[in-house]
């Protein structure tokens, strides 16, 4: 996570910012947000799922894709939607420099978070508008040649289409008794977005959805709406223990742990409230705290994440 980001105050009233402002207040949001989001870089090209642009500036699904689409029309960025990366044009300028000469450190950091991308359409523009200025040496080959149009998932027409099949499912019931429509699955769009915000928060691309993963996150949205899951899952990230500050130098932050069971998840929604630490105490002492809070259950291996092999 970085510790801080540039942002000039001419991004308001200048050039982008009033093309973005003639798109509407959710590209504004979205394009401060993609500037400044935690998980971002200095280069401006990053991984970046939908559902975490949604949760974490509060637009929802709907929101979220609007202001990013409008982004993209703007000239602002561009959106791979099967890689899931990002690309703020000009974000490496402001961030970095015009130029680098070849004796500036930053120049091997450049490099090294290049090389550290994960594969997207826009690995060799990247090297093009940017190697000469930053002594780049080594260009990297985009996996896809062509790029498709950047367009985020999941229209508003499509989620009510799902609405209208949900209540199509409904079943009708005899006179006097309780009208309780049987519940339906999620559709797997919430699941995909809750996974997604999982392994942004938890720096884990890699990570793959199977049926297990699946299945935890359907149960789950059984108990609780979208954003309360993605609270939990924020929460857990904030426990030092959990992240990797223990005595066995391992994350325990998988699905299968913060999913365990309703009384886990509350708890980890209640670590992303706040919290309460004391000024004087210590990690060692505040761990010890978090691991009280869990019943002092053995945390199995299972429950690290599975990191991307290189």
């Amino acid at each position: 996570m970085r510790d801080y980001s540039k942002v000039s105050p001419k991004f308001w009233i200048g050039k982008t910012g009033k093309a973005l402002r003639k798109q509407g207040p959710e590209a504004m949001i979205v394009g401060m947000y993609l500037m400044t989001a935690p998980t971002s870089n200095m280069l401006g090209l990053y991984y970046l799922s939908l559902g975490t642009i949604a949760h974490e500036t509060g637009l929802g699904m709907e929101g979220a894709s609007k202001g990013l689409q409008s982004a993209i029309e703007a000239g602002f960025c561009a959106y791979d939607a099967e890689s899931e990366v990002v690309w703020v044009y000009e974000m490496a300028a402001y961030q970095i420099a015009e130029s680098l000469k070849e004796s500036d450190l930053r120049v091997k950091g450049v490099q090294n978070e290049y090389d550290a991308l994960p594969e997207n359409p826009y690995l060799a523009r990247f090297y093009e508008k940017y190697g000469p200025a930053f002594r780049m040496k080594n260009k990297r080959e985009s996996e896809s040649p062509s790029e498709a149009p950047s367009k985020p998932p999941q229209s508003q027409e499509q989620e009510q289409e799902q609405e209208q099949e949900q209540e199509q499912e409904k079943t009708h019931v005899e006179p006097g008794r309780l009208d309780l429509a049987p519940y339906s699955p999620p559709p797997a769009d919430d699941v995909e977005t809750i996974f997604g915000y999982w392994k942004q928060v938890m720096l884990s691309p890699g990570s793959v959805l199977d049926s297990k993963r699946r299945k935890l996150i359907k149960d789950a949205l059984k108990l609780y709406p979208p954003a309360d899951i993605c609270k939990a899952i924020r929460g857990c990230s904030k426990s030092p223990f959990h992240m990797g500050q223990n005595d066995r130098k391992r994350k325990y932050n998988g699905l299968d742990l913060i999913l365990r069971s309703a009384d886990y998840i509350d708890k980890f929604i209640d670590l992303d409230r706040g919290d309460a630490a004391t000024a004087n105490e210590t990690v060692e002492q505040r761990n010890a705290r978090i691991a009280a809070m869990f019943l002092g259950e053995d945390l199995l291996d299972e429950n690290t994440i599975e990191m991307e092999t290189h």
